[in-house]
């Protein structure tokens, strides 16, 4: 019996990922990516300002310590978390364009859960005591319930319906919305937002003081962290990486598929899909048997994240390393210099759709670098800026969305990617998952 020969379209973290679960059980596999680097999402791009190169990451990422897949996916590959992660106990802090920090939100590593959450709940500074409570009792609830409701709807409903002021909503769960699913709070899931919930705060297993609800922050740029270790390592076990050859298209044939690309046609066994939902369609096209893997995304949207890198001279240094703006464009601000050495080096965040859209990226730099003057006085006239736009950074979870299956209905053809089946926002980790599970799914089969 011949050993599976095995296609992943896709050099993103869930096609990677896949591939060094396959390489590991010995199998053939061959990686196809459109572009000239790996890491889709999660890579970095090098920009050339005043004759210097600058490495930036194609989006400012959050990890945080429940991201159990790929914390295991990066010991396997040699990756020292200690070495490229930057973990600190969950924290948020707000200021608004008067200077004031009008939220702080802090948890204590040194306490156990459930106890580091609500001491965090009841000394947070910004919300009245009523506030407070508020938020205790949702979270008491919720833990009762198992982070599980009998019926998904919009987060803003599900919030109001609990008691949540527009003021607590505002400061403390649409930001975690925002940050966790990249989706409105208006048409958010409440259902795979509380799956987010369930893995930070349920289950908190603590190992030398690290806990689950962790924030843990790139200290390098992520095509470091991510894409070139797996690269190297599916290659040193015989992978076959193809950079810069588009799949085109993929059609039936004997005992597997033929794929299309630039170096021709080639087959294989065997094929998992790890290209974003929105490519799914014009892949396979050509072939009349998979028109019906067309309608599994067919009424996907999607929400942008727009990263805004501003440079100010190298002795810049902000209060703390990730700070929230309130009544702003700018969402998040990430002092890069604290984080990655890179001094002077803001980046700003902003997450799902709004009045940013609107503009030019040129007027949106403008605008962001002015609410930092104002948010920060001591700040100077930044030397350059670049904006970095995905308008399809992640698929809205919106409520009841159907996810289709890793396993599709044609025999040892594959879906992976965060958008497929499972219970995980559009994250690294919701990749990752997907990849190992494609994988899994073929070593099952061939055993």
């Amino acid at each position: 019996m011949h050993k599976p020969q095995i296609a992943i379209i896709g050099g993103g973290c869930a096609g990677l990922s896949a591939a060094a679960s396959l390489v590991d059980q010995g199998y053939a596999v061959t990686l196809f990516e459109a572009s000239t680097a790996l890491g889709g999402r999660a890579r970095t791009v090098a920009v050339k300002r005043n004759t210097r190169l600058h490495l930036l990451d194609n989006g400012q990422h959050i990890l945080i310590g429940a991201y159990s897949a790929t914390l295991a996916l990066l010991d396997k590959i040699g990756v020292d978390e200690k070495q490229v992660l930057l973990r600190l106990p969950l924290q948020m802090v707000t200021r608004n364009c008067q200077q004031k920090t009008v939220f702080s939100f802090k948890s204590l590593a040194y306490l156990p859960t459930p106890f580091d959450l609500l001491f965090a709940l009841l000394s947070c500074q910004g919300l009245r005591f009523a506030d407070r409570l508020a938020a205790i009792k949702l979270m008491t609830y919720l833990k009762i319930r198992r982070y599980q409701i009998d019926h998904d709807c919009p987060l803003a409903d599900f919030l109001l319906l609990h008691k949540q002021s527009t003021h607590l909503i505002s400061l403390l769960w649409e930001p975690l919305c925002l940050a966790a699913l990249n989706t409105p709070i208006a048409i958010a899931s409440t259902q795979i937002f509380l799956n987010a919930l369930r893995d930070s705060f349920a289950k908190q297993k603590t190992s030398k003081g690290k806990k689950n609800s962790d924030f843990l922050l790139p200290k390098t740029d992520l095509s470091s962290i991510l894409a070139q270790p797996l690269s190297s390592y599916i290659s040193a076990k015989g992978a076959e990486i193809k950079l810069n050859n588009r799949v085109t298209s993929i059609q039936l044939a004997d005992h597997g598929f033929s794929l299309e690309s630039q170096d021709g046609l080639s087959f294989f066994s065997h094929v998992i899909i790890a290209t974003p939902p929105a490519n799914l369609a014009k892949l396979i096209a050509a072939c009349p048997q998979l028109h019906q893997l067309a309608t599994v995304t067919h009424g996907y949207q999607y929400q942008p994240i727009y990263t805004i890198y501003l440079q100010y001279a190298d002795n810049l240094k902000l209060a703390n390393v990730m700070t929230g703006l309130s009544g702003t464009l700018t969402q998040w601000v990430f002092d890069k210099g604290q984080l990655c050495q890179q001094h002077g080096l803001i980046a700003v965040v902003i997450s799902g759709t709004g009045y940013h859209q609107t503009l030019s990226h040129e007027a949106l730099a403008l605008q962001v670098a002015e609410e930092l003057r104002l948010a920060f006085p001591d700040l100077s006239e930044p030397l350059w800026h670049q904006v970095i736009a995905e308008k399809r950074a992640t698929f809205s979870c919106t409520i009841d969305l159907a996810r289709p299956a890793h396993k599709t209905q044609q025999n040892n053809l594959y879906l992976a990617g965060d958008y497929s089946h499972g219970t995980y926002p559009a994250t690294i980790e919701g990749a990752v998952r997907s990849g190992i599970a494609c994988a899994n799914l073929i070593i099952q089969s061939d055993n």
